[in-house]
């Protein structure tokens, strides 16, 4: 009995630092067209809900999000779609007009940062 609570629990801990050192953790920084708190939240929920986010941070001072994720479960074109498909620049590709328009109209690239 103790042979198998000892191999249980060696297997257990190679499984967790496996699944700790497949994860690596990456940083990218994408320059956005938010102007405002709620653009920043809207921004920050729906990287939030994306699967590989580990964490975003929207500076309003320069527009630029920082969002730490694993590789393995995302790509960074993947994490400018969902800035995109918010409604908002990401880099130099352009929101997607649809969901652009549905934005708060304080929210979108005209309104002046407030």
């Amino acid at each position: 009995m103790k042979t198998i609570l000892f191999s249980f629990i060696t297997l257990l801990f190679i499984g967790s630092n496996a699944a700790f050192s497949a994860g690596d953790e990456k940083e990218i920084k994408i320059k956005t067209s938010a102007v405002c708190e709620m653009c920043k939240a809207r921004i920050e929920r729906n990287l939030g809900l994306s699967k590989g986010v580990k964490e975003s941070n929207l500076n309003l001072k320069d527009k630029v999000v920082t969002v730490k994720y694993n590789p393995a479960k995302t790509t960074p074109e993947a994490i400018k779609a969902t800035i995109i498909n918010t409604g908002y620049d990401a880099d130099n590709q352009l929101a997607n007009q649809k969901a652009h328009d549905k934005l708060p109209s304080c929210c979108r690239k005209t309104a002046a940062p407030h």
